[in-house]
């Protein structure tokens, strides 16, 4: 059974786990979005520790790739390229968007909440000021547009809401919700860490989906993006 290691610091929480096949066997989080580079090689040592291995009994490393932080996600890559490197083991790059959308997934199916299958997830990563980075997802995790920068305003997603339900999550919802008031709106308190990272790498995992570790680069859907507003970050 595959033992994965897995990455998230791409926003301001930071999280590193440890899984075998589909189950997590460790979970390390932080809140403390300026000590994310700090935070990860104890936190993946203490994982590795606690539970027995050593990093070269990890067959792959998966690192949420953006959009996010630009710090965050180049501490994250680099960590990540840097055991993967070291080991020669392969790496994983999952789209930050598309483990928040697993996080409102999961947390849907372990409270027993009624889930409308022809709802759309729409993760949204606070961007500063109006703006958020944001992508949609059907109720199979699909991608059905391609993440983007999004100005919000009354009108967002007006188009979508009269069709079918929405679900709104991540550090962008609060914004939208002060925006926008619609009945097929909800903005369920969600937040996802690496346990959901692991589950969307496992299955790039098994499908040899793997990133070219000399490329590698994150996906910063804009060039900078810093919800502290400190440029020098």
């Amino acid at each position: 059974m595959s033992l994965l290691l897995h990455i998230d610091t791409a926003t301001e929480h930071a999280s590193i786990c440890i899984s075998k096949g589909s189950d997590v066997l460790g979970l390390i989080e932080s809140a403390e979005q300026k000590n994310h580079a700090s935070f990860v090689q104890p936190a993946i040592q203490k994982l590795m520790r606690d539970n027995g291995f050593q990093l070269k009994d990890v067959d792959a490393v998966s690192v949420t790739a953006g959009p996010g932080s630009y710090t965050g996600l180049r501490v994250g890559l680099a960590s990540a390229k840097g055991i993967c490197y070291a080991l020669q083991k392969p790496l994983v790059l999952i789209n930050t968007l598309e483990v928040m959308a697993q996080a409102v997934l999961s947390h849907y199916q372990s409270t027993l909440q009624p889930f409308s299958l022809s709802a759309l997830i729409c993760p949204l990563i606070d961007a500063r000021r109006m703006e958020v980075f944001t992508s949609t997802y059907n109720s199979s995790l699909q991608e059905m547009e391609s993440p983007h920068a999004l100005i919000m305003d009354e009108t967002a997603f007006s188009e979508l809401l009269t069709r079918q339900p929405i679900i709104f999550s991540g550090s962008g919802a609060q914004k939208l919700k002060g925006v926008i008031s619609h009945p097929n709106a909800s903005f369920p308190n969600v937040l996802h860490n690496a346990s959901h990272l692991a589950l969307r790498a496992l299955i790039a995992y098994q499908s040899n989906l793997f990133a070219e570790l000399a490329y590698a680069e994150p996906l910063y859907v804009k060039e900078f993006f810093n919800p502290s507003g400190n440029k020098n970050k």
